[in-house]
């Protein structure tokens, strides 16, 4: 058993230059929002200026503690500067689109119309300059909340199977899965995050997080093991469910 909990941490790897908050019990009605900029001050302010009860936020002041923090905490928007100490914020936003579809706001002094095109030719789904409205910055930044929750898919299909979670269908080569709530949830996740690892503490807080205090460690890997069972062919039991040893799991692509 242990105990979840909320901690503030900093990371020394970086000489001190990321300041992450590590949601180790991260309730899934909170968003998790990565601000990059090099201003810790105006980070902090702006962290400040968009603070209500359904957000985290995660700060990060260079491009490779950036990636840090987003392989460590999984955040679910960006507000992103350009201008970085170690490199471009556009070198991030490319690492990024990589891996996950996620709401990215560039903020950043460059007002160029190029830089601006560039931007968003690269995936960034606004972009701002500096200085700017903190009003402004919370209407945009709600706004992107609004589009990327309304545009979560209930149905995916990967191969021989379909999956659709609004009607609570699940199939295999036209066979019907049964799946438990958890499954359901586990699997619903890891399709979301398809191309990108999930850590163990990340799944637990998300499968368990109104579940109280203290969780079984084991309970993870009894969900994924059972899941796994579920959807794998006996005929040939490649798992479409990987395991990142040291890290934690991912939907394998067909």
């Amino acid at each position: 058993m242990r105990r979840i909990f909320l901690r503030r941490i900093f990371n020394s790897k970086i000489s001190c230059n990321n300041i992450c908050i590590i949601m180790e019990k991260k309730r899934r009605n909170r968003m998790l929002i990565q601000i990059i900029e090099d201003d810790r001050a105006l980070s902090e302010g702006i962290a400040l200026a968009l603070k209500e009860p359904s957000l985290d936020f995660v700060q990060s002041m260079t491009v490779q503690a950036a990636k840090e923090a987003f392989e460590r905490c999984m955040p679910e928007l960006l507000i992103l500067d350009v201008n970085l100490p170690d490199g471009s914020g556009y070198e991030y936003l490319r690492w990024v689109r990589e891996r996950a579809q996620i709401p990215v706001l560039i903020l950043t002094a460059n007002d160029m119309e190029m830089d601006e095109v560039m931007g968003l030719t690269l995936g960034a789904d606004d972009y701002m300059t500096k200085p700017f409205s903190l009003a402004v910055l919370r209407a945009r930044i709600k706004a992107l909340i609004r589009r990327g929750n309304n545009v979560t898919p209930d149905v995916f299909e990967d191969g021989e199977f379909y999956f659709d979670f609004g009607r609570l269908l699940f199939t295999r080569n036209g066979q019907e899965i049964s799946l438990s709530v958890n499954e359901q949830r586990l699997l619903r996740l890891l399709l979301e995050n398809r191309g990108r690892v999930l850590t163990r503490s990340v799944l637990v807080d998300r499968l368990w997080s109104d579940g109280g205090e203290y969780v079984d460690e084991n309970a993870l890997s009894v969900t994924v093991n059972r899941l796994r069972s579920k959807l794998e062919d006996k005929k040939d039991p490649a798992s479409c469910i990987r395991t990142v040893y040291g890290q934690g799991y991912m939907w394998k692509r067909k």
